[in-house]
């Protein structure tokens, strides 16, 4: 018989790519209310439902059974949490987070599993290693940071529900239109670049990722599902063990295209700490879990370029930008 799983934020841009791979390995049903998802995200052999995790009465609809719970739903990116979007992005992080893994419990769910986020590193020294000392270095991050030891705290009082934690590195991949100018860097290139517009680069463009294809991230999570040894309130970081500067990325972006559209490299305006570096150490998924890479990152932007809807294509944060005035 099939798992069961429940997945909150299915229908946005990681969860609609879990539900869609694994259509027919599990049972999956997809909750989303629609602020960063599109139902169009979903394969239609996919169960979905339209709900906030935030609300006990909208998880109910889902079913009162699973067998794993994947939240992915609630505030996703630190710039969410800036004016007036303070409040309601702690609000809608840690209140999801909470209700859906009490919710997971109640329905004999005996994995819940979350996003974390590599933002939690900041400027650690790379390879990012799990057992670095992390100081969130903002909004978005102290959220992550709570979910971790919410998450240990709670399978210590219930350790009949593992609760398992990933750091996702720089996911990209298809079905982030919705997301729009929070998208990922490689999505918001691919989409200037595609219209012949001058993506912004801050500082001298040398700034560096670990890139990582979202087939690669649902691997990951995929296997700490199937895996039959306990994991306990285990946190893994998902990467490639790789990295590309953002100069390399739309380089790569321009040869997929066959086009030669320039950046604009302005000066860095963020005011809390920007990441310079991200490099995952990924030894720890590698032997546990089994994980290993599978899409490389010229092939995943060329899929990316060879598959994207003109009629889809979004605005980025160099549009934003450009329309402020302050470039």
């Amino acid at each position: 018989m099939k798992k069961k799983i429940l997945v909150t934020g299915g229908a946005g841009f990681i969860g609609s790519n879990f539900c869609n791979l694994n259509r027919e390995k599990f049972d999956v049903v997809a909750l989303d209310n629609l602020f960063l998802g599109d139902p169009d995200n979903l394969d239609p052999a996919v169960k979905f439902i339209k709900g906030d995790a935030c609300r006990l009465e909208d998880l109910q609809k889902c079913g009162d059974q699973f067998d794993a719970v994947l939240h992915l739903a609630g505030t996703s990116s630190a710039p969410m949490f800036g004016g007036d979007g303070f409040v309601d992005g702690y609000r809608n992080s840690v209140e999801s987070f909470t209700q859906t893994l009490q919710f997971a419990r109640q329905t004999g769910a005996k994995k819940f599993l979350y996003a974390s986020t590599s933002s939690l590193y900041a400027n650690n020294p790379t390879p990012l290693v799990e057992s670095q000392e992390v100081t969130p270095p903002n909004h978005y991050a102290v959220t992550k940071f709570l979910y971790e030891h919410c998450a240990r705290c709670y399978t210590q009082q219930f350790p009949e529900i593992e609760t398992v934690g990933f750091r996702f590195m720089s996911v990209y991949g298809p079905h982030e239109e919705a997301k729009g100018q929070f998208a990922n860097m490689i999505s918001q290139f691919v989409w200037d670049v595609a219209r012949g517009e001058s993506p912004i680069i801050f500082g001298d463009g040398e700034q560096f990722r670990d890139f990582t294809n979202v087939a690669d991230v649902v691997q990951g999570i995929t296997r700490a599902i199937e895996f039959d040894a306990t994991l306990g309130s285990e946190v893994f970081n998902i990467g490639t063990g790789e990295f590309a500067s953002f100069n390399e990325i739309l380089s790569l972006i321009n040869e997929a295209f066959g086009t030669n559209v320039p950046a604009k490299y302005i000066p860095n305006p963020v005011t809390e700490t920007y990441v310079q570096g991200q490099h995952a150490d990924i030894s720890k998924i590698q032997k546990t879990l089994g994980y290993a890479p599978t899409v490389d990152l010229k092939s995943g932007i060329r899929a990316q370029v060879k598959e994207l809807d003109p009629k889809k294509i979004r605005e980025t944060s160099s549009d934003l930008l450009k329309k402020s005035g302050k470039v």
